[in-house]
């Protein structure tokens, strides 16, 4: 009877364990899903950060989620600084983690003429392994959080004189699958593309490198460029009659092909592209001219008033501003404090990663298109 006694009550205590446990368990999954349901869920504030952008206010550090030091550039195989002072300029960036612990310093290979041997590199087994593991040593040694691809492009024609070939689809696949493979899962993977329709077909294998990565920042920008003769948006949000390309355009365009909303980061400008030689039909908009030069936001206002005469306009199908100055025959295009929010506003509405920008510099000091951005996103 005595032995009975016993058993009974080793037997209920193993019953009262085995339920705590199941309890305890249920909560450890339920906290890991909803915790992947918040890093999911998270709207980033991405800067793309210059050296000559030089330091940045309290403020400022406060409002971003994530800088991106541009750029560094391929030596040999390996990652590397152009200049000495490249590297004071990541190590301040690094510093600003003391005041804002949550923010996210990465660095950006490459840039618009700057990965004239990546189609080389990336071919091979070594020069891809060689990469990776200079980008572990400067990610550990600096204390960031990252590595931003602006490779451009794969695969597809890009920056004049520089190789490339088909397959660098598949040698970028490999490239971001042994950078992951070395930075495990501790570091941020992201990379830079542009939306136009050659691009996502031919230069990215989607599904494979989107489980690889944290995010995909959309260059939504650029869409008219240097190389373009005739005038148009150059960062509208929405397509027109007369301009096919446009940020909703290569997002439709993206999702359609199963790439996460949840990890693209819409783009926008912090400068202007301006054209010459432009006639007044349409006050410029889709016409005949030649590229100029580019302007940062924060000149814009000076700009205008050292060439007198221009006046604004906004295409409300568009969504974007523009100037023309009938007098002088100049068009401007850009993104302006009600593109940019109504950017942001369509960016969280569509469940979209984020919004960044090209680049820091460019912003006002006061009521600059940061303060925008912070504004809609606050509301």
């Amino acid at each position: 009877m005595k032995n009975t006694n016993v058993f009974l009550k080793v037997f209920i205590i193993f019953c009262i364990s085995l339920v705590i446990g199941c309890k305890e368990k249920d909560k450890s999954v339920t906290a890991g899903v909803e915790q992947q349901e918040q890093k999911t869920g998270e709207f980033k504030i991405i800067a793309y950060y210059t050296p000559s952008t030089g330091k940045i206010d309290d403020e400022t550090v406060d409002q971003l989620d994530q800088v991106i030091f541009s750029f560094l550039h391929l030596q040999g195989n390996e990652l590397s600084f152009d200049e000495e002072e490249d590297s004071t300029s990541l190590s301040y960036l690094t510093s600003l983690k003391k005041q804002n612990p949550d923010l996210e310093v990465l660095v950006s290979l490459g840039g618009w003429g700057g990965c004239e041997t990546c189609s080389e590199v990336f071919s091979t087994v070594n020069g891809r392994e060689d990469f990776a593991q200079s980008v572990k040593e400067i990610l550990q040694n600096f204390n960031a959080d990252g590595i931003d691809l602006d490779w451009e492009y794969p695969a597809v024609e890009n920056f004049p004189g520089h190789a490339y070939k088909p397959e660098d689809k598949q040698n970028f696949t490999a490239l971001v699958t042994v950078l992951r493979e070395t930075l495990g899962e501790d570091y941020e993977i992201s990379f830079a593309a542009p939306g136009f329709d050659e691009f996502i077909q031919n230069s990215v294998e989607w599904k494979k490198v989107m489980a690889l990565m944290d995010n995909l920042n959309l260059m939504s920008y650029d869409m008219v460029h240097g190389g373009s003769r005739s005038t148009g948006h150059h960062t509208s949000l929405y397509s027109t009659a007369d301009q096919e390309m446009s940020a909703d355009y290569s997002l439709k365009y993206l999702d359609s092909i199963g790439v996460p909303k949840e990890k693209i980061v819409l783009g926008s400008a912090f400068y202007a592209r301006v054209w010459e030689d432009v006639d007044s039909i349409n006050n410029g908009l889709a016409q005949p001219g030649k590229f100029k030069e580019a302007v940062l936001f924060r000149d814009l206002d000076a700009y205008q008033e050292e060439h007198p005469g221009f006046k604004r306009y906004y295409d409300t199908v568009a969504q974007a501003p523009y100037l023309y100055n009938a007098e002088k025959g100049l068009f401007a295009t850009f993104d302006d404090s009600l593109s940019i929010a109504t950017k942001t506003k369509y960016a969280l509405e569509n469940g979209l990663g984020g919004i960044m920008f090209w680049q820091l510099s460019g912003d006002k000091s006061e009521q600059g298109l940061l303060d925008v951005i912070n504004n809609v996103k606050n509301r």
